[in-house]
């Protein structure tokens, strides 16, 4: 059964969309001139793992970009305690084989989570819908009061909701039901670690 938003969840999402941008504006300065947003006070991984997690996802792409510049590929690094969720369209199974080896040699990469599908790459509309799909799981996470939404990071492609995070086994379940029952998600696949 699909969920239909109620008013609540419907000014959560609206509030939620319309605070974020706000929010990331307003950094927390932590010590020689490194700056995090406001939410790392929250995260269950230390502030160095933090920044290894931003790292990882800004040194992958730039060598995945200077390797396949102008290429046929629509790639996305996300990272959460230095475990590398690759995703998007490749041309070829050689070119998937290839970027996973780029981010496998990235420092501080303990694993590399492969979701790259071959295939076409996604339009800009179906990637605008994929980021609709995470607000509102974002959103409907933060309504259901049961898991903070600080220790599930969210992202969407075509679709699929990858959900990633440091989490105790109920919230790794209430998550998902969140997201498994959000309308346009086709499937949920869960990229946790348990703390219990």
């Amino acid at each position: 059964m699909k969920h239909t938003f109620s008013r609540r969840t419907l000014a959560s999402l609206l509030l939620v969309t319309a605070l974020v941008p706000m929010l990331s504006g307003c950094p927390v300065v932590v010590g020689a001139g490194v700056v995090l947003g406001a939410s790392s006070a929250d995260d269950r991984r230390t502030t160095a793992t933090q920044l290894e997690d931003q790292g990882i996802e800004l040194k992958a792409e730039n060598r995945i970009g200077e390797k396949f510049s102008g290429s046929n590929v629509h790639i996305n690094v996300v990272s959460f305690n230095r475990q590398a969720l690759v995703t998007g369209e490749v041309p070829d199974a050689k070119t998937k084989q290839d970027i996973e080896r780029i981010v496998k040699t990235v420092p501080n990469v303990r694993t590399v989570f492969n979701e790259m599908v071959v295939g076409p790459t996604s339009s800009l509309g179906s990637r605008s819908n994929d980021g609709f799909i995470t607000s509102k799981v974002k959103a409907r996470l933060l309504d259901s009061g049961k898991v903070n939404s600080n220790h599930v990071k969210v992202f969407t492609e075509d679709g699929v909701v990858f959900l990633m995070g440091l989490v105790k086994r109920q919230e790794e379940a209430d998550s998902v039901e969140v997201a498994r029952t959000t309308s346009g998600v086709k499937r949920v696949v869960t990229i946790f670690e348990h703390m219990d």
